[in-house]
């Protein structure tokens, strides 16, 4: 009869120790789970499992380390540590301070396992550096599209007036 972790979805077979001890992720309430359930769940979950071919895993390998840069040093371990802010709970955060202020890297908050913010106003003012300067490279930007779209509004204007005559 095994049971589940409410927390990290471990499963763990019947009179294990971590259910009187709590489970390695510090949960410590369980699911119980029936056994043609679990059998159930475990035959899905080597279906739904794709093994990938050498060379697919080979051009991913390839393509992570371009896109992190590190691509000089091919026996180097790629650690894809993405988020500088990872929300615990509502009040709660772990912040990594060294990728919160790297210039380069635009302020990600990681919610839960699969879901992020990524704040891309504090990624542009990192870019631009002064935010007065960048709030006027805004508004510049919105006169000129509206003008854009004014002058685009009054051209189909004159084309409807000329086309009713």
């Amino acid at each position: 009869m095994p049971h589940q972790c409410t927390y990290c979805s471990k499963v763990f077979p019947d009179a294990s120790e971590e259910l009187l001890k709590g489970c390695s992720c510090g949960g410590r309430f369980f699911y119980y789970i029936r056994q043609e359930k679990y059998e159930e769940l475990k035959n899905e979950a080597k279906a739904m499992i794709v093994e990938l071919e050498k060379a697919d895993v080979q051009k991913i390998e390839k393509d992570i380390r371009e896109l992190t840069g590190l691509t000089e040093e091919p026996d180097k371990p790629v650690i894809l540590d993405l988020e500088s802010i990872r929300v615990i709970s509502p009040g709660k955060f772990e912040i990594d301070i060294v990728n919160l202020f790297y210039k380069k890297k635009p302020v990600i908050y990681k919610l839960s396992e699969g879901k992020y913010i990524i704040d891309l106003a504090s990624s542009l003012y990192k870019l631009h550096g002064d935010k007065d300067e960048m709030i006027d490279s805004f508004d510049e930007n919105e006169k000129i599209q509206d003008e854009e779209i004014s002058e685009n509004n009054n051209n189909e204007k004159f084309e409807n007036i000329i086309g009713e005559q």
